[in-house]
């Protein structure tokens, strides 16, 4: 199965590098990378192109003007420019483990999407970790001991212990998830009336469960490690909550303003 990952971010460079070379030295690689931003400054530009046209895999680098947090919109304009049956969604400050892309294709079952987990990387520790970090027991456990990362017991890859299902909102997390291409066209891919940080994800999620999919997890499998940032401003979350809100009351699953209103 073809697998893209669609790769969101926002002024952040050097750890969107990070995130690019942790997804270029997988033990299954990607067909394609689509870089999803948010109306960066040229910064991320620069820092992008030695790797668009000089790679093995096809990297595509998909920009808004900057207007505000548009999560849901990038989205659904990488997603257009996706070519995949599979797109696996990763945030540009998460550093994928080197089984990512493989577990990820082995847990995409028909009739699901997949939540993945993430490992929490402190402040002290973030600047300097990388895609080299995430394979070094030793360095993992260093900063268990010391406190440096949180949600540590996800370190540990376990491929036998079973995965399971659920069609619950709680742990929803758009920094690592992974969806089936067609599914996300038939409710209309993420819904653009979200504006600033918060609930969008919550919100495909539960546009998914109506039309009948459900959520698939596993603990120790498909791993990324979310390097520390300073939280997003709550300024929105309100509207975003009505916005959740009517969507939970709502009985259809297919939003009004999303990928098609993004259509040529």
């Amino acid at each position: 199965m073809r697998a893209s990952v669609i790769v969101t971010t926002y002024n952040r460079p050097d750890a969107l590098k990070k995130v690019l070379d942790g997804l270029l030295h997988q033990t299954r690689l990607p067909e394609e990378i689509i870089i999803a931003d948010d109306g960066s400054d040229d910064n991320t530009r620069k820092m992008l192109k030695p790797y668009i046209g000089k790679n093995y895999i096809r990297i595509i680098h998909v920009w808004h003007e900057n207007n505000g947090f548009r999560l849901a919109e990038i989205r659904n304009k990488a997603i257009l420019k996706s070519s995949s049956e599979y797109l696996i969604f990763l945030d540009g400050d998460c550093i994928p483990e080197s089984h990512y892309i493989e577990d990820h294709l082995s847990l995409a079952h028909k009739g699901f999407f997949f939540q993945g987990k993430r490992v929490i990387v402190g402040k002290k520790v973030s600047k300097n970790f990388t895609f080299s970090d995430t394979n070094s027991i030793y360095c993992l456990f260093k900063h268990v001991i010391t406190a440096a990362i949180s949600n540590s017991h996800h370190i540990i890859r376990v491929p036998f212990f079973p995965s399971y299902s659920t069609s619950k909102l709680s742990g929803i997390r758009g920094c690592n998830m992974g969806f089936f291409r067609d599914d996300l066209f038939s409710v209309n891919g993420f819904n653009q009336e979200f504006k600033g940080w918060g609930r969008e994800d919550s919100e495909i999620a539960a546009r998914l469960y109506k039309y009948g999919i459900k959520r698939r997890e596993h603990p120790f499998l498909a791993i990324c490690y979310h390097l520390w940032h300073k939280e997003n401003t709550r300024e929105s979350i309100c509207r975003n909550d009505l916005l959740l809100d009517k969507t939970l009351k709502f009985n259809g699953y297919y939003c009004k303003d999303g990928i098609e209103n993004n259509l040529d």
